[in-house]
């Protein structure tokens, strides 16, 4: 289960989020006047929920890879823009394109991301830390979803943030999803590099064929 610490993280994320929605739609009636969104609203509460059953953790176990902190920052502070500009402009009707059936394509994408995200943190357990870290045991998982993709969870990411962005239609959401790239890519060479130093030879063939 998730540590009293993570659970108030997430949870207070997830309240931040969705409050900076619902002001940027101009209210919850507004917001929830839209099944789509309505729709957005009940994944992230379900994901939510879903993730109070994982072992996701900010554990800087042996050893941590403090230079990339500062992605931690980025990520905070696209995702608070990410919460409230989508639903902002939708409102406006500035920067917005497409109509209800893009909506919904957005709910969809919105949810497979999400699933896609929380799945390796189920397969990882406690080996999955918020920090770039090598935990206690540490063991290098190479089947699953993983024998495909080094990085699904950062997939995921990428997936329900642009499904967000098309629930509002939003043109400002989808650059907001593409600015994620920067630190996203810095976090995956950090990790890459710690896990090379880490396991040597397995990793680098691992690396090699996925």
């Amino acid at each position: 289960m998730t540590s009293p610490r993570m659970l108030l993280f997430a949870m207070a994320s997830m309240l931040v989020a969705l409050g900076l929605a619902f002001v940027g739609a101009g209210g919850m009636t507004a917001y929830f006047s839209n099944p789509a969104r309505s729709a957005a609203a009940l994944l992230t509460i379900a994901l939510w929920l879903a993730a109070l059953f994982s072992d996701a953790n900010l554990s800087r176990g042996e050893r941590e890879d403090r230079s990339d902190r500062w992605v931690l920052v980025a990520f905070g502070v696209i995702g608070l823009l990410n919460a409230f500009l989508p639903a902002y402009t939708d409102r406006l009707d500035v920067w917005t394109f497409g109509g209800e059936t893009l909506r919904w394509i957005g709910v969809t994408l919105f949810a497979a991301g999400g699933a896609l995200r929380l799945w390796p943190v189920f397969v990882l357990g406690n080996r999955f830390s918020g920090l770039v870290a090598i935990q206690p045991g540490h063991r290098l998982v190479t089947s699953g979803i993983y024998s495909v993709i080094r990085n699904p969870s950062y997939l995921g990411l990428l997936v329900n943030s642009l499904g967000w962005a098309l629930v509002f239609r939003s043109g400002a959401g989808l650059m907001l999803t593409a600015l994620t790239l920067v630190p996203l890519v810095a976090r995956i060479r950090s990790e890459e590099r710690l896990l090379r130093q880490h396991f040597g030879a397995p990793y680098e063939a691992y690396f090699s064929r996925t």
